[in-house]
């Protein structure tokens, strides 16, 4: 067995851009597997999401972490992050043209069980994984973590087909209450199979090892919680076991 998964660039088009993508798969397992697509936070395709991808990888998965901004592109500062983030909401047509693109190259795969395909993110990437299930992408599942919950679609039931993993830190001051209590209204009114797990005392970022220092350095509400961390990867593997069995 190889001492790390294969990865290599995905290139192709969509939604106005050029887009490169990171696949990761792990070559001695046999077989057709479920595939996943990985949605970044904010400041796009970067290290930490090409991580991810080999560990989801280790896992038995065929994972692409999406490229969504246009040539693998990663953001060096918040104001640049927010710029790039605005871009997708304000056309999100294009931004759906984007999701359905990846969805298409994961598929496309020759060791993707096409049947067995799921979308999962972080911040940014949660929201983009729950937009995917609103416009009816056929996916099986859709895992958040600490990601925006706003209604990005006004899916009509029936549409919004995936089950859903929400990871949510209870001390997340990005994603209010309000918000929160919507996207359970909504879920319950299109009649999802969803879970929502809120996690005492993490905040928004917990997940990610760097969120600490970049709250710090940018004066955001970031916080990394190893144990949460932990706690919800284990909670992401038994939502895919029961999601793909």
């Amino acid at each position: 067995m190889p001492d790390r998964p294969q990865t290599e660039v995905r290139r192709y088009n969509a939604g106005g851009r050029d887009l490169a993508s990171y696949l990761a798969v792990d070559p001695a397992k046999e077989g057709k597997r479920p595939g996943l697509i990985l949605l970044p936070e904010w400041w796009g395709l970067n290290d930490y999401l090409r991580r991810r991808a080999r560990e989801l990888a280790g896992l038995g998965f065929v994972a692409l972490a999406a490229d969504v901004y246009g040539d693998g592109r990663e953001a060096a500062d918040p104001a640049e992050a927010g710029a790039l983030m605005g871009g997708l909401f304000a056309d999100m047509a294009a931004t759906g043209a984007r999701l359905q693109a990846a969805y298409d190259e994961l598929r496309a795969h020759p060791l993707v069980d096409p049947d067995r395909i799921g979308a999962m993110g972080y911040c940014l990437g949660g929201a983009l994984a729950l937009h995917a299930a609103r416009i009816g992408l056929p996916l099986r599942g859709v895992a958040s973590f600490h990601g925006n919950l706003k209604r990005t679609h006004a899916a009509t039931k029936g549409e919004f087909t995936a089950s859903v993993l929400v990871c949510h830190g209870e001390a997340d001051g990005m994603v209010p209450a309000e918000e929160q209590s919507g996207f359970r209204s909504e879920m319950d009114e299109l009649g999802v199979d969803y879970q929502f797990i809120s996690y005492p005392g993490a905040k928004h970022g917990f997940t990610n090892p760097e969120a600490t220092d970049k709250g710090r350095k940018y004066n955001l509400p970031l916080a990394y919680d190893e144990r949460t961390d932990r706690q919800s990867w284990e909670d992401m593997k038994a939502f895919w076991a029961r999601v793909f069995r």
